[in-house]
């Protein structure tokens, strides 16, 4: 019942959070009558504040969340949530709209607080299993958001600002939820339990990143119970990025994570700029809520199969990036050059899928050694790595203050940026066989002519 109870009501709050009809008719929203915005100002002017915000909060957030033990945040992320969709259907102007993404932002950094509230009040042997559970559900309450979206709007023949009123609903549902869980009384890193500690200890101090045990083992739980300061919470993260990074399997899986987080970010934040530029709303049917749910759904199967696949990513990890990479860069291409909105939307559901495999991926292989604490680092470390390089990416191609492109050459650069992410996983594989191979030259040469200790002959 202690795993049940906090389990269901996670459950509940994320689906709803999710549940977003509005979401994919955002764009068509904010350039329709109701809100009277033009391309340039939703494109240039509106969506970067989200990135800055979501950059800018992130850290501080992550910091908050574990001193404050989870449950506060979460309801800051609710009412975040409905404040957001209150300003989307009373606030007017194109300042309103920056503001209704600065809290977007905030909900959007709180998202911590969901995914490691349940480890502070469930057992570790039931880790994997909730987590399923929350993520599961927070998928498919998007999906069932996108679909009963495109379902009033196609069907029902419901106005765009129907979805919004029934967005707020959604968000003022999962208001109530996070006010009825249990406060926990450990965090990660400000508050520990002493029990706790040393069993993690013990547990953990044999664990080291991807199971390279040339790496010593760096500041414990226990170290931090000593002191609740932030300088020495601080101090202790900072001795477990370095050590963990000198980790070339996980670097290499970081990298990836935020070069790819960091254009998928901005696929998924402009495609429907694309999208509108391609059909018009005003003039055609869209069904840009199909397209979200499928591509949700496509993931989260692409996701489960992850398991399934006989590949050793440990030796073919680098080119099975820089193959898929490829396949991402083409899918952007396709969107942005043929336009052909059956062809954009097949290539933006194959796009994600794709993600949503190499992420899980991603996910596996640099958490499969590591302690609860250093998943939360190192997870959260790459993320900020993906806002750093989306922001200097928004700044200079999307933001009018830079260059502030149209979305068709935004795209443009978006394929070419998947191309110099295939190219350096290439590079790598590429090095890492042919390590790989002298290595199994030399063993193979030395063995046969190792001299004995009577055996003065050299070896050529």
């Amino acid at each position: 019942m202690s795993v049940l109870y906090p389990t269901l009501l996670l459950c509940v709050y994320g689906f709803f959070s999710n549940m977003r009809p509005a979401e994919p008719f955002l764009t068509a929203f904010l350039m329709g009558p109701d809100k009277n915005l033009t391309e340039i100002q939703v494109v240039s002017e509106i969506y970067p504040i989200w990135t800055y915000s979501y950059l800018m909060l992130l850290f501080p957030v992550f910091l908050a969340t574990d001193y404050l033990c989870y449950k506060p945040v979460l309801v800051v992320q609710a009412t975040s949530l409905v404040v957001t969709y209150i300003m989307l259907l009373k606030a007017q102007g194109l300042l309103a709209m920056q503001f209704l993404e600065f809290f977007f932002g905030l909900a959007t950094a709180s998202e911590v607080a969901y995914y490691s509230y349940i480890y502070s009040v469930v057992e570790p042997e039931h880790y994997q299993r909730v987590t399923s559970y929350c993520r599961s559900i927070a998928l498919f309450g998007s999906a069932a958001g996108s679909l009963m979206g495109q379902l009033l709007l196609s069907v029902a023949k419901a106005e765009l600002l129907y979805l919004v009123i029934v967005t707020l609903t959604s968000a003022a549902a999962a208001f109530v939820a996070p006010w009825f869980l249990p406060m926990p009384k450990r965090s990660l890193f400000f508050h520990q339990s002493p029990g706790a500690a040393k069993e993690e200890t013990g547990d953990e101090e044999s664990k080291v990143p991807l199971k390279i045990h040339n790496v010593k083992t760096v500041s414990t739980p226990s170290e931090a119970e000593t002191s609740s300061g932030l300088v020495k919470v601080l101090q202790m993260l900072f001795e477990d990025f370095v050590q963990c990074y000198r980790c070339r399997p996980l670097l290499a899986w970081s990298l990836w994570w935020a070069l790819a987080t960091c254009g998928y970010f901005q696929v998924i934040n402009y495609t429907q700029a694309l999208w509108e530029n391609i059909r018009p709303s005003k003039d055609h049917e869209i069904f840009n809520g199909y397209v979200e749910a499928l591509s949700t759904l496509l993931g989260a199967l692409a996701a489960l199969l992850v398991g399934y696949l006989p590949v050793c990513w440990a030796v073919w990890g680098e080119l099975a990036l820089c193959v898929l990479s490829l396949l991402m860069a083409t899918c952007v291409f396709i969107m942005d050059t043929l336009s052909n909105i059956w062809l954009c939307y097949s290539s933006y559901v194959i796009f994600r899928a794709i993600y949503m495999l190499l992420i899980t991926v991603a996910t596996f292989q640099i958490a499969a050694n590591l302690n609860m604490q250093r998943y939360a680092l190192v997870f959260g470390v790459n993320t900020f790595m993906a806002l750093v390089l989306q922001t200097l990416l928004t700044v200079v191609v999307v933001d009018s203050a830079g260059l502030g492109l149209d979305v068709f050459t935004q795209f443009l650069i978006y394929g070419g940026y998947f191309v110099v992410i295939s190219s350096i996983f290439l590079l790598a594989g590429l090095l890492r066989l042919a390590s790989s191979r002298r290595s199994k030259t030399e063993v193979e040469w030395s063995e046969p002519n190792s001299p004995s200790v009577s055996d003065s002959t050299p070896c050529r």
